[in-house]
């Protein structure tokens, strides 16, 4: 079991690195101009083991798609007694937010990497597709708690978070003061689920 561990564990630190190291060439001369060997020659490692760890280039960026997957599944399936599912959507987001956690947060720190994927149609399309996959996910835990509607009741949170953070997004863009887009955005998410929410009570 403890040789296990390590090695999940090794396994689990090579794939950060790599992501960092490919995050941190797109980030400085673009997702397009950057190709999966030249990740490799600077991750020190071969080509193969970049796509053992990431079945996509443009995975290298989203790296961190499994984990949002996976802390919205559990929101919603241990939320408390009483509390909606998109209720309990809205607090995770909030609260990742307030953390600083990139997954949910806007801050002017991260305006280069969402220049990088406005610069790309090939990660614009993909995450296109693991917003889907996020709506999949959440559909399938809400059906799997009781949620009524379980479909249209994620497909609509999924939407109204994603025109949140594009128009905070878009504002960061514009130049408007970081501090106040952020408080903004979490007021909105708060606004945006409240109303999906109300619908289906």
């Amino acid at each position: 079991m403890n040789h296990q561990g390590r090695r999940e564990r090794k396994k689990a630190e090579l794939r950060t690195r790599i992501s960092e190291v490919a995050t941190a060439l797109f980030l400085e001369r673009g997702f397009d101009a950057v190709s999966v060997s030249e990740v490799a020659e600077a991750a020190d490692v071969a080509r193969p083991t970049v796509f053992a760890h990431f079945a996509r280039k443009e995975d290298l960026l989203f790296d961190r798609y499994p984990e949002a997957e996976a802390l919205v599944v559990a929101a919603i399936n241990d939320r408390p007694a009483g509390t909606s599912a998109v209720r309990a959507l809205s607090d995770l987001l909030v609260a990742l937010a307030d953390e600083g956690n990139p997954l949910s947060t806007i801050r002017g720190t991260f305006r280069r990497f969402w220049e990088v994927v406005a610069e790309s149609r090939a990660l614009q399309n993909r995450a296109r597709e693991l917003l889907q996959q996020i709506e999949q996910a959440v559909a399938a835990a809400m059906a799997q708690t009781g949620v009524p509607d379980p479909q249209l009741t994620a497909a609509l949170t999924v939407a109204a978070y994603r025109v949140v953070h594009l128009e905070s997004v878009r504002r960061i863009f514009a130049g408007d003061d970081p501090a106040v887009v952020a408080a903004q955005h979490r007021q909105r998410i708060i606004s945006a689920l409240a109303v999906v929410d109300q619908a289906f009570t």
